[in-house]
């Protein structure tokens, strides 16, 4: 199967203005990708192109192995904009019936159902706009962008204005989606939720991938602690792998261990680290 996603030394200028500057990118099918970096490091700009709403420079970018742009990627993509707003008056059924026929959908009563079910709005499918709460709008979003079954989702910062029980409903969601091997390309300033629920992560910054990887790649070991009755020991340069030989040593001595903590970073650090490096 070809690659829900793949970027080809892409790249795009506006005049002096380097937006990316040769990404090279590729999205497995299924797969959910944090897309992490700076506001003006070009994350936007790769979804944009992804989309079809901007060509690119240079490079390529394809969806499911046809053209960004074209017919056959659009038709196999979805997308939700942060700063996303519905019309008021509509109910969700009747906006999901607005998006089928924009996009050429003929999914019918039944795609809408099936869809309000799985973002959790079936008892809301006569409710209007207005009336929901922002995690409900948010829900319906994502529902919206899965009009006609893309293959391929672009989510920018779907759960920032959400509190910490709309943030749980939407990551069960995405874990939903990906069981049924759709793949998510999820920009978010989040980073707790990008490591809870991405498979891997890229750092944009100024245009470029700065690093990419799962985030137990990404993260860096810190080394051991073991709680003894003496207090805690710090082992800063110590491996996962040395802990059984540390604490045998310990309790030959005649100390008593009551735990061992392995220390690692965070995704936070790693982006900290890798922005900072670059």
């Amino acid at each position: 199967m070809p690659a829900a996603l793949r970027c080809d030394s892409l790249a795009k200028r506006y005049g002096a203005t380097v937006a990316l500057g040769g990404v090279d990118l590729e999205v497995a099918p299924g797969e959910l990708l944090g897309l992490l970096g700076p506001n003006g490091a070009g994350k936007s700009t790769l979804t944009k192109i992804a989309c079809g709403l901007v060509r690119a420079t240079d490079g390529r970018a394809e969806v499911e192995g046809a053209p960004a742009g074209s017919a056959e990627a659009r038709a196999a993509i979805g997308y939700l904009a942060e700063l996303f707003r519905f019309p008021d008056w509509l109910t969700a059924d009747e906006l999901l019936a607005l998006h089928q026929d924009l996009s050429g959908s003929e999914g019918g009563p039944n795609e809408r159902s099936e869809l309000l079910e799985l973002v959790g709005l079936a008892d809301a499918r006569d409710t209007k706009v207005a009336a929901m709460s922002k995690g409900m709008q948010q829900r319906l979003g994502i529902a919206q962008a899965l009009v006609g079954s893309p293959r391929l989702l672009m989510l920018d910062e779907p759960t920032s204005a959400l509190d910490p029980v709309g943030r749980r409903v939407v990551r069960d969601l995405l874990r939903e989606l990906r069981e049924r091997g759709i793949a998510v390309v999820l920009s978010s300033h989040l980073l707790s939720e990008v490591e809870l629920v991405c498979d891997r992560v890229a750092i944009l910054l100024g245009g470029r991938i700065v690093a990419q990887g799962t985030p137990d790649e990404l993260a860096q070991p810190r080394g051991v602690e073991v709680e003894t009755g003496e207090g805690v020991r710090s082992f800063p340069e110590a491996t996962r792998d040395q802990v059984p030989a540390i604490v045998a040593e310990l309790v030959q001595s005649g100390e008593r261990v009551y735990g061992v903590r392995i220390l690692g970073s965070t995704l936070e650090d790693a982006y900290l680290e890798a922005v900072g490096a670059a």
